[in-house]
């Protein structure tokens, strides 16, 4: 963590901090409310302060950071995709999705990503570094203030969460905090690929988002060939984390699951994804495959996803379709980054 970034501490942190100061306690609720509330810029916004402390804060090095607006692009669908440019000029996105009353954004959690799943954009673009709890968290500030209040927050954009785990739960807490966004927890997501020893630590926190897993295959040897985290963590060590965590939490888990043709949606697949979620409690979301170039995966047909949806409600599972959006932006799932690649085509096995 910066430990000068204001923007970064949680609120018992700032607590400690205006203690060191010789201030009064309750300032550090004035100072979290101002950033993350009324979307303060700098030090000087700190008007509840006195000139004297907001001074000494200054000359201290202190500051509160600001990721910039780089672009916004916006869908035909209302969809709306944000890059950001980081302090370092290293540059992330965020995705704003509106769904009747819901609005849904979709944030990063790392500059890359270094999980390497063959479906998807971002991985192309290797990893730089994981980003701060700061800069997560101003992704919901700059859109809240951009846009809209947000009614959900995914950890679902560039980036493994669980591998930048400590900023990862440090970014939930702020968010979650009652003196700046007020975020309840079955309102924010994380999303992972699959990290089994990541979602086990999870389920120890105090804080307790949702759960997704980016599932998109219902056997290792399928798995495997899409997604490398399953050579380290097979299916079997992913469910017996996912049960820990459902006996410690209660929550249920959504599975992901991009649906590409030839791959992973034959009737077989269909039969073994129905036996492998039979043991936990869940929901499933069919993802239509978004193409990017230098990939020559295709989406399943329509038809295929419909009769993929039918069959899992009839078994009792929670199922919905979720088709592309904000494609023409780049702004769909798995297309995150897609702008910035080079890459070279090649052709991975099918199930």
């Amino acid at each position: 963590m910066n430990d000068k970034d204001l923007k970064n501490m949680t609120l018992a942190e700032l607590g400690q901090l205006v203690d060191e100061f010789g201030q009064k306690r309750y300032l550090a609720k004035y100072i979290f409310s101002f950033i993350h509330a009324k979307d303060a810029d700098g030090i000087s916004d700190l008007t509840t302060l006195s000139k004297k402390f907001r001074d000494e804060l200054v000359e201290q090095e202190y500051f509160i950071s600001q990721i910039k607006l780089v672009e916004k692009l916006e869908d035909p669908d209302g969809t709306i995709k944000y890059l950001f440019e980081l302090a370092d000029g290293l540059q992330i996105e965020s995705v704003l999705l509106f769904d009747d009353k819901r609005r849904t954004l979709c944030i990063s959690a790392q500059v890359g990503c270094w999980m390497g799943c063959s479906f998807c954009a971002t991985a192309k673009l290797g990893f730089s570094r994981n980003l701060t709890a700061a800069e997560m968290v101003d992704q919901v500030n700059f859109v809240t203030k951009d846009e809209c209040k947000t009614s959900n927050v995914v950890y679902m954009g560039m980036g493994e969460p669980l591998n930048n785990y400590e900023n990862l739960i440090r970014s939930i807490e702020i968010l979650n905090c009652q003196a700046g966004k007020k975020l309840g927890m079955r309102h924010i997501t994380v999303s992972t690929c699959g990290i089994a020893d990541g979602i086990e630590r999870l389920a120890d926190e105090q804080v307790r988002p949702r759960l997704a897993v980016s599932l998109n295959a219902p056997v290792d040897s399928v798995r495997s060939a899409i997604m490398p985290v399953n050579k380290k963590y097979k299916l079997k060590y992913l469910f017996k984390a996912l049960k820990t965590y459902q006996f410690k939490t209660g929550n249920r888990v959504t599975f992901e699951y991009v649906m590409i043709k030839g791959v992973n949606d034959s009737n077989e697949n269909l039969d073994q994804l129905i036996r492998l979620v039979s043991s936990v409690k869940c929901n499933i979301n069919l993802i239509e495959y978004n193409p990017y170039r230098g990939c020559d995966f295709l989406p399943s047909s329509r038809a295929t996803m419909t009769s993929f949806a039918k069959k899992l409600q009839n078994c009792g599972i929670e199922t919905t379709i979720r088709l592309k959006m904000g494609q023409t932006v780049k702004a769909a799932c798995g297309q995150l980054g897609a702008d910035r690649i080079t890459v070279e085509k090649k052709v991975y096995p099918s199930g």
